[in-house]
């Protein structure tokens, strides 16, 4: 039996739908200012929150992973949700699970207990960016769906402006479990934007996936248990059993959906040009990008004997550079077209990423300030135009699969992204985590890593059309 779906928005043109709609901009930019505040304000921390755990900071991986592991798995189930509970009790839902989460991480008193915490945070946030974006695919045209995405994620901003700010001067001056508790406000004003301005979209009622989701879930948590416990060279056996295994149910979720009428992935949106090669880059660029806070941190704070608060002082220029970007990035993509943008952008990223190679204990904290504002400026254009570019060939009835699926791929190449940073530099550390000189070596040959990841992404965007013009995004 099927409920009646709710009336279907049809996307508008209007240059006054911005406006009109600015309540709904506010309630999405909420909803991604709690994911990037608490994301970033942990960055600046790690160091102090693995002493207090009594455990090494590179350990600390699985705290930042299980966060956004835990939000790739649960997105894709989104969808049914959506057409379950409708899309307002369902993101007021997802900030008071995030909320919940939050508090267990601020009171937790070892590192096995703050990752369960982080997982409940993720199942909260693995919520409120798919909803948002999916009501931002049916209230706005293609036309003004960049501009939407823009100004949503402008505001958004302050996460990474504050959270390096206060996660650095909470760890040196106060108490680093405030940096979760002061995500409670926030999630309070969440849940008041949602009953004043969230419209009610409900579809049509379906039976659940499980199997598929079980598939998803099995086949991408045993794969990041594998690359989280790779560099333990007396696991050999345990990592090669859950690489095997997870491909297995790789294997058979995509025989499965195959045969499934209503599955919880719809990998037949992959038969778009656009959203195959948004989601394949997308993945290469986060394996590439998405650990760099973290080991920028460690090589800071533990190779160059920065205090948290300055390191996360540092950081701050990246946010800035994203946000001077975010003003400019319809204009860049009009001009030169989803393809010409991306493939040059992610070159541009991958020359960033050596040039961090280059730093060392003697280098001018403004030199590293200005090479960190470019590289926010260079991922500001990346994240929005490959979060756009998924949606040019999508429809409204699909717009909701679309939004899941990827920003399931996104959470998983950043949780992957975080697994091979931190891999990377735990084997190039090994035994020497007391030695500033082995933390500057390892980050050295880490990110230089990293950018020939970069190149990998940038040969992905070259297979984007090459009449793939800005006219259509304008």
């Amino acid at each position: 039996m099927t409920s009646r779906a709710s009336p279907a928005l049809t996307p508008t043109d209007d240059p006054d739908a911005l406006a009109a709609h600015r309540g709904l901009l506010w309630l999405v930019s909420a909803a991604l200012f709690m994911q990037t505040l608490d994301s970033t304000i942990v960055n600046a921390a790690v160091p102090t929150i693995a002493d207090a755990l009594a455990v090494t900071p590179l350990s600390l991986k699985s705290a930042l992973t299980a966060y956004v592991l835990t939000i790739a798995v649960c997105v894709p189930a989104s969808p049914w949700l959506v057409d379950r509970l409708g899309t307002r009790r369902l993101i007021g839902v997802a900030f008071a699970v995030f909320s919940l989460g939050s508090l267990a991480c601020g009171l937790a008193q070892s590192l096995d207990q703050l990752v369960v915490s982080r997982v409940l945070q993720g199942m909260g946030g693995a919520l409120m960016m798919p909803v948002g974006r999916y009501v931002l695919a049916r209230t706005f045209s293609k036309r003004a769906l960049v501009q939407a995405m823009s100004m949503v994620t402008l505001p958004a901003m302050l996460g990474p402006v504050l959270g390096p700010l206060l996660g650095g001067a909470l760890a040196e001056y106060g108490d680093w479990r405030l940096i979760f508790l002061i995500n409670l406000p926030v999630g309070a004003l969440g849940l008041w934007l949602t009953q004043r301005f969230m419209p009610e979209i409900r579809g049509e009622r379906r039976r659940f996936d499980l199997a598929g989701f079980t598939y998803f879930a099995l086949a991408s948590g045993l794969l990041m248990a594998g690359a989280d416990r790779a560099a333990d060279g007396r696991a050999k056996l345990a990592v090669l059993a859950c690489l095997a295994a997870g491909a297995l149910f790789a294997v058979l979720l995509v025989w499965h959906t195959r045969r499934t009428e209503h599955p919880v992935a719809d990998l037949r949106l992959f038969a778009s040009r656009s959203f195959s090669i948004s989601v394949l880059g997308n993945i290469c660029t986060r394996l590439a990008a998405a650990g760099m806070p973290f080991v920028l941190v460690l090589f800071l704070q533990l190779g160059c004997d920065w205090s948290p608060l300055a390191a996360g002082l540092i950081l701050v220029p990246q946010a800035m550079g994203m946000m001077l970007m975010k003003l400019g990035i319809t204009r860049i993509l009009v001009q030169f077209g989803y393809r010409r943008a991306l493939v040059a952008n992610t070159l541009i990223i991958a020359v960033l990423l050596s040039a961090f190679g280059l730093l060392g204990a003697d280098t001018p904290s403004w030199a590293v300030a200005l090479l960190v504002f470019v590289y926010g400026l260079a991922m500001s254009l990346q994240y929005t135009a490959m979060n756009t570019l998924a949606f040019q060939d999508i429809g409204p009835d699909q717009a909701a699969h679309a939004s899941s699926l990827t920003s399931s791929m996104q959470f998983l190449g950043i949780s992957f992204g975080i697994a091979l940073a931190s891999l990377l530099m735990e084997a190039l550390v090994g035994d020497l985590h007391t030695h500033a000189a082995a933390y500057v070596h390892a980050f050295h040959l880490t990110v230089w890593w990293l950018a020939g990841m970069a190149v990998l992404a940038a040969a992905v965007f070259t297979r984007l059309r090459r009449d793939r013009p800005g006219r259509e995004t304008a």
